[in-house]
């Protein structure tokens, strides 16, 4: 990666750990600053002391008024923002449609998909007068393919593409690019959250369901988080400068339903 990344100012959502704690530190590795939001307070004050150059804020992006706080504080401090990474995200619950709560289906909707409107809908103005920006949305396989049991996940990840591609069309004239990716099956807690959550519901052990999630990979692998930050830090580079309002999968190319 050249210098272009260099002092860009950038806000990871939910970055004190996994995916967005391990592209947070690649925007910082590259120069950038950065600003770290995250729901879980011990993880953001254990990453407040790992990279103490880091703004960090505690905040559920899943509230409307609790992201105009967090955007109030990025302007404060950053003066501006030119990348937002939407990371936020749960898996919400296992179970078939007529099994599943409306109280779990509202929340896994709120912090997968309204979050993200909730952060665009105060990012665009600091972006839009330098004609001149980022967003990356997090999809997931789940928004390109069916997935048992998973309803909730799957139609907030396909709405979150159909947004961003309506993003991209709406910001691109101020010099904004919007993509949204799409991981596979993450190594990590959650991953070890969903498969233990699908094995109780289906009977199978998770050593089998393990085996069939890699046996449903081309590349016959987990994808590991620093794969999905690679490709988040190429799409804010200059060399994603031409890359708007694409779904762009990190799956060790996931061809069946098996995440």
């Amino acid at each position: 990666m050249s210098n272009d990344l260099k002092d860009k100012r950038v806000l990871v959502t939910a970055g004190a750990s996994g995916i967005g704690r391990v592209t947070a530190n690649e925007f910082l590795a590259a120069g950038a600053r950065v600003f770290v939001c995250d729901i879980d307070a011990k993880a953001l004050q254990a990453y407040q002391a790992e990279q103490p150059t880091a703004a960090t804020m505690l905040a559920d992006v899943a509230d409307a008024a609790q992201v105009d706080r967090l955007f109030d504080a990025v302007s404060a401090k950053l003066g501006g923002l030119d990348f937002l990474v939407n990371n936020a995200g749960i898996a919400g619950p296992t179970a078939n449609i007529e099994d599943c709560a409306p109280a779990d289906w509202d929340r896994t909707l709120r912090v997968n998909l309204d979050a993200a409107f909730f952060c665009c809908r105060r990012a665009l103005p600091l972006m839009k007068p330098n004609r001149f920006g980022a967003i990356v949305n997090m999809s997931s396989t789940a928004g390109k393919y069916g997935f048992a049991r998973r309803a909730p996940y799957a139609a907030a990840k396909w709405a979150i593409i159909g947004f961003t591609k309506t993003l991209a069309l709406e910001v691109g004239e101020y010099g904004i690019r919007a993509n949204a990716i799409c991981p596979g099956a993450v190594e990590g807690d959650r991953m070890d959250r969903v498969l233990k959550a699908d094995s109780k519901a289906t009977g199978r052990s998770i050593e089998e369901l393990r085996a069939e999630t890699v046996r449903d990979t081309a590349l016959k692998t987990f994808v590991g988080p620093g794969d999905v930050a690679a490709m988040i830090l190429y799409l804010c580079s200059d060399a994603g400068r031409r890359i708007s309002g694409q779904a762009i999968s990190v799956d060790a190319y996931t061809f069946a339903a098996g995440v």
